[in-house]
């Protein structure tokens, strides 16, 4: 313990884990969702754009949302989530990162796996001009890694985080890269590399002096992106500085708040070092569940619900 058996079991074509990640990534769709912008500004003069969601019911209770890498609160797997723990009695804050709202921010960084003072700033906002007694997160992929990191780093977290899960998290961020840059990876590297690129373009438009053609040129893969600007831009060494550093796994074994990891087994994006049985059968507090399908941030469910919508909220209810 606590070792969750999953008993996830979809549709046959559910089963194989690349049409799970690409239904859910490109053809779901979530209709007829309101969402109301905030924006933060944040201790380094930066901001942070926040997109609400309000429970049809009055509630303490208020779930903080967090994409992952080159998503934003309009995907599917963040309205989805946000629409079933809204039905269910949770005020929504889906957060945007840095660059991810549609607007570049305003610094030479940008967001990244172990940003952890960004969640923290968004919480502390919420704890100071809000009125809910119970905090809780949920983080997707990127998103995940940054939940487990924050809640396992050393700070003290706030009384009111109750509780949360991370779902297809890249536990050991270097050995999901080496997933990632493997041939059966190769669609999903280029859709990533496309987006992170256009963005370092724009970063150069306003930050020439510290981002040069040569530089764009030498993004070859994923790894390089982290070489050529994340890790610099964000005071790390180089790519595998970075991954050291902000891997959740080190982590683990501090989570004091309860906190469930669902992944799947036949998550392309992930090596092995992504399942944490041996930290999570030391930790109390940290619970492991491993499905047998369900792609990256897939989850697949009857009535346009995934599993991993349905799972969040039954944790929540049963840690409280």
């Amino acid at each position: 313990m606590p070792i969750i058996s999953s008993n996830y079991n979809p549709p046959i074509l559910f089963k194989n884990g690349h049409f799970s990640t690409i239904y859910a990534g490109i053809w779901r769709k979530i209709a007829d969702f309101e969402q109301k912008r905030e924006r933060i500004e944040l201790p380094d003069a930066d901001f942070l754009d926040l997109d609400w969601s309000i429970s049809s019911t009055k509630t303490n209770k208020v779930a903080i949302l967090i994409h992952g890498l080159e998503g934003n609160a309009q995907r599917a797997y963040i309205l989805g989530s946000a629409k079933a723990l809204n039905n269910n009695g949770y005020d929504v804050c889906a957060i945007n990162l840095r660059t991810c709202s549609g607007e570049q921010n305003r610094l030479y960084r940008s967001y990244h796996s172990g940003a952890t003072e960004d969640l923290d700033a968004v919480i502390q906002h919420i704890l100071e001009n809000k009125t809910y007694s119970e905090i809780f997160i949920k983080g997707f992929s990127l998103g995940g890694n940054l939940t487990l990191k924050y809640l396992g780093e050393g700070r003290e977290v706030p009384k009111e985080v109750t509780a949360a899960m991370a779902v297809s998290v890249p536990c050991s961020l270097y050995s999901s890269c080496k997933e990632l840059l493997k041939s059966k990876n190769i669609p999903y590297a280029i859709r990533f590399k496309k987006n992170l690129v256009d963005k370092l373009k724009a970063k150069q438009k306003i930050f020439p002096e510290k981002i040069t053609d040569a530089d764009i040129k030498n993004v070859i893969t994923l790894k390089d992106f982290d070489d050529v600007y994340t890790s610099k831009a964000h005071g790390f060494n180089d790519a595998l500085d970075y991954y050291k550093k902000c891997s959740c796994l080190q982590f683990l074994p501090n989570i004091k708040t309860p906190a469930l990891i669902l992944n799947a087994e036949n998550d392309s994006f992930l090596g092995l070092e992504c399942f944490p049985e041996k930290e999570a059968k030391s930790n109390p507090k940290l619970y492991l569940e491993v499905s047998k399908h369900g792609g990256h941030v897939g989850y697949y469910g009857a009535k346009n619900i995934t599993y991993n919508e349905k799972r969040v909220i039954k944790f929540f209810n049963e840690v409280r």
